[in-house]
């Protein structure tokens, strides 16, 4: 079997796609489901057939997303959809669009892996905080977010706080 030449292949995009919060370890195929579900439920069986959504890799936080092209829009107002994985509440934001995976990974190496402070290798190297009488430990700061968890063993809460919500008025 010979391969197409470049005019007969079919046009792809690759979304560069982060998984918030950091840390929650997710597979393709779930994600898959997630985002599949999602987009049909907001744009039907026939777009979505049109779309061909599938997820690429899972790399250090981010995950790519292959569409066709012209598609890319309606796919990435479908994924900002999504918030669950399986028992997980997760957020999904875009951070690029690109037409090869390689320049998506070039991207990734630049912004560095997206994943949680390790507690086990730097004990008490987290910073606290306090919110709403609570205390809280800082697992993620950003320029416009900060994800905390709350410090104890029981009952434990999860926090994902965005400058709107830090911002005293």
């Amino acid at each position: 079997m010979t391969v197409r030449p470049p005019t007969l292949r079919e046009k792809r995009r690759y979304l560069l796609v982060r998984i918030e919060p950091c840390g929650i370890l997710v597979e393709g195929k779930t994600l898959y489901y997630a985002i599949h579900e999602a987009a049909v439920s907001l744009w039907g069986d026939v777009t979505v057939a049109v779309m061909q959504p599938a997820v690429i890799a899972l790399e250090e936080g981010y995950a790519i997303l292959r569409c066709r092209r012209g598609t890319e829009r309606e796919c990435a107002i479908a994924l900002s959809t999504v918030t669950a994985c399986r028992d997980h509440q997760i957020a999904l934001r875009i951070i690029a669009a690109s037409g090869t995976i390689d320049s998506l990974r070039d991207r990734i190496r630049a912004l560095g892996a997206y994943t949680p402070q390790s507690r086990e290798q730097e004990p008490g190297k987290n910073e606290e905080c306090s919110f709403d009488t609570r205390t809280y430990e800082i697992i993620h700061r950003s320029s416009q977010s900060l994800d905390l968890i709350e410090k104890g063993f029981k009952n434990t809460h999860r926090l994902f706080l965005t400058t709107e919500d830090l911002e005293e008025k």
